[in-house]
């Protein structure tokens, strides 16, 4: 492999992410062909495939599946020499990338969208995830800092609360329980639930406040997007536990309710992320600075003050 090039072990990555050519060349702003032919040319320096194609999708094989491994090793790497570099120049330029979880889309964006007013010349890219996923990122040196809930315990991180995140449970207007006033966790035992899937945050946060309160729920369906979640409690086929964060503009129009359940809303926190081994450039410095002094204010404006329960 002596003669691959980052550019294809770029490629490679991203690939190997999507399990897609097509996507790998949406994401690098590439043709497809030209990914195809990237791919190619590094399978050629290996020696073996890397993937498996079936149709439009595909997949590692257990060599694709060593050399991602590795390949991401050296892309962190030479993201960190950047980094290195970077701030002995004392340049707030260059590429950005945050990692966030899936909730955290309903208000990330406008807050990049703040940072980028005040650094215009940082490059800024968003990876998103459960997570379980984001946690995988921030391993392998894929992302920069990660914007998340439960921070990860099984590596080596400096983790900053920016603001509070409450979560709650969410009916249809019209269902029974919205009008029975303060409701034991215990009566939610019989409703049917819609929930996220394993491996994420919110679904973490509700098996905590279940048992917590000694109480379980019947799971209808399990879903890994708040907005279907929100549009299957809208059309009655259960209730649900989210972040109070993704219901804004539900709520505002009246198409959701939050009950009022004992012990809800469940206030956890928004944190800034990044891993202690990872030199932090100083594009990602200044986006951490930001965050801290500007995320909790700009969060009370958009969706106003949690309650405590």
């Amino acid at each position: 492999m002596k003669n691959a090039t980052f550019r294809q072990l770029r490629v490679f990555s991203e690939a190997a992410r999507h399990q897609s050519f097509a996507e790998a060349a949406r994401a690098l702003h590439l043709t497809p062909p030209a990914v195809s032919m990237q791919m190619k040319e590094l399978e050629s320096q290996v020696g073996l495939p890397l993937f498996e194609r079936h149709g439009r999708q595909v997949q590692l094989t257990t060599a694709g599946e060593y050399v991602l491994v590795y390949a991401r090793r050296i892309l962190a790497g030479l993201k960190d020499a950047e980094d290195a570099v970077a701030r002995l120049r004392k340049l707030e330029a260059g590429q950005l990338t945050i990692g966030m979880v899936s909730t955290a889309k309903y208000f990330l964006p406008k807050l990049l969208a703040r940072f980028r007013e005040e650094h215009p010349a940082v490059d800024i890219r968003l990876a998103v995830g459960n997570r379980e996923q984001l946690v995988r990122m921030l391993h392998g040196g894929e992302v920069d800092i990660a914007i998340m809930g439960r921070p990860p315990k099984e590596l080596a991180t400096r983790t900053e609360p920016f603001a509070a995140h409450p979560h709650g449970f969410v009916a249809p207007p019209d269902h029974p329980l919205v009008r029975e006033g303060t409701l034991a966790p215990t009566q939610l035992r019989d409703q049917p639930f819609v929930m996220r899937e394993p491996g994420s945050g919110t679904r973490a946060a509700l098996e905590q406040f279940l048992d917590k309160h000694h109480s379980s729920v019947q799971p209808a369906m399990e879903m890994d997007s708040n907005e279907t979640i929100k549009q299957a409690v809208m059309a009655g086929m259960g209730i649900s536990f989210l972040s109070l964060h993704t219901v804004g503009m539900e709520l505002r129009y009246g198409l959701l309710a939050v009950l009022d359940v004992h012990g809800a809303p469940v206030v956890r926190a928004w944190n800034c992320v990044h891993t202690l081994s990872k030199l932090l450039s100083p594009a990602a410095e200044a986006f951490r600075y930001f965050v801290l002094e500007q995320g909790e204010g700009f969060l009370a404006r958009e969706f106003g003050q949690p309650i405590p329960p």
